[in-house]
């Protein structure tokens, strides 16, 4: 076996003639001097770090409050690119499968959303894709969160299933449902914006171009076959608190899947409570705060860290 010999405080050593135990503090050593003077460099970085996620905050705050609407097309563009570029470089191809699915078919929607003159059919067919993607993101948000849990409590033993691949499975199922949850209900609040302003009765500002008759459906135009106090065989009609009336479908979709808490004529404040008997569909201020964390997360949250090692590198530290 050959020699091993390296500098130490000026010296040659000879690493062949020395316990493991020694090796080690020699190197541990050999560490501490070539990292000399790096605590001030590090805290640099620290206060660096600190530094731009304050002004990145301030920034955002106050783009969202100016300019709402560019700032929600640049965090969606960036909710929707950005996993792409991390999914590409790492080759995660069954999540690029489904994103690709994903962006093909809602580009459809998107088309048929935006066409003038707006087909008669086209939002039902809008808010039932929506609506069927929150329903499928919700479902699999759960299962994710069930089988965490399960993990957690060691449940995954019963069924010898190993720690590492049940986590997986729940953590990867939690975020499929939340990132698509969230994807599709901000498309689907640019769709709902275009349709309800191409057809008329709604406006995001100032009065409506026309007013909607009593038995016209204000979301989608069409008229209405179900009177209010009748039971329909596919859907109801229901009526706001403010008398005007819908198709059932239409309005879960528009303050489901659209986002929306005030009525699509008069703007006036809907009782979601009221209308949604089931707690799960009522859209809630928590569940809304942890969708805007998640798009912080994915959509900023990388861009905030390449300006960190961009700064980081112009100033030399490492």
């Amino acid at each position: 076996m050959a020699e091993k010999k390296m500098e130490h405080d000026g010296q040659a050593v000879d690493y062949s003639d020395l316990l493991p135990e020694e090796r080690w503090k020699l190197e541990h050593a050999r560490m501490h001097v070539r990292h000399r003077g790096h605590e001030a460099m590090h805290a640099e970085m620290v206060l660096v770090l600190l530094g731009t996620m304050v002004m990145a905050q301030i920034f955002l705050v106050q783009w969202k409050q100016r300019h709402q609407r560019s700032y929600n097309l640049a965090t969606l563009f960036q909710m929707w690119a950005v996993p792409l570029y991390f999914t590409m470089k790492l080759y995660w191809w069954r999540f690029l499968s489904l994103w690709g699915m994903f962006s093909v078919i809602t580009s459809y929607i998107i088309f048929r959303a935006t066409r003038k003159p707006l087909s008669g059919t086209t939002p039902r067919l809008v808010y039932k894709w929506f609506l069927l993607i929150y329903k499928m993101s919700y479902a699999t948000g759960i299962l994710g969160y069930i089988a965490v849990m399960f993990t957690m409590f060691g449940l995954n033993l019963l069924f010898r299933l190993r720690s590492e691949d049940s986590m997986d499975f729940g953590v990867v199922l939690l975020f499929y449902g939340l990132y698509y949850g969230v994807l599709g209900r901000d498309f689907a609040e640019i769709c709902t914006d275009y349709m309800a302003s191409t057809i008329g009765y709604y406006s995001s500002n100032g009065i409506p171009s026309k007013q909607p008759a009593s038995d016209i459906c204000a979301v989608c135009g069409q008229r209405l076959i179900v009177n209010v106090d009748d039971e329909g065989i596919i859907e109801n009609t229901y009526q706001l608190s403010c008398d005007h009336v819908f198709h059932e479908f239409c309005i879960r979709g528009w303050c489901i899947v659209g986002k929306k808490q005030t009525c699509p004529y008069c703007k006036e404040k809907v009782d979601l409570k009221r209308m949604f008997s089931n707690p799960w569909e009522r859209p809630h201020v928590l569940y809304g705060q942890l969708l805007d964390w998640l798009r912080y997360l994915v959509a900023w949250q990388p861009v905030i860290v390449g300006v960190v090692q961009g700064i980081n590198f112009s100033l030399g530290l490492e």
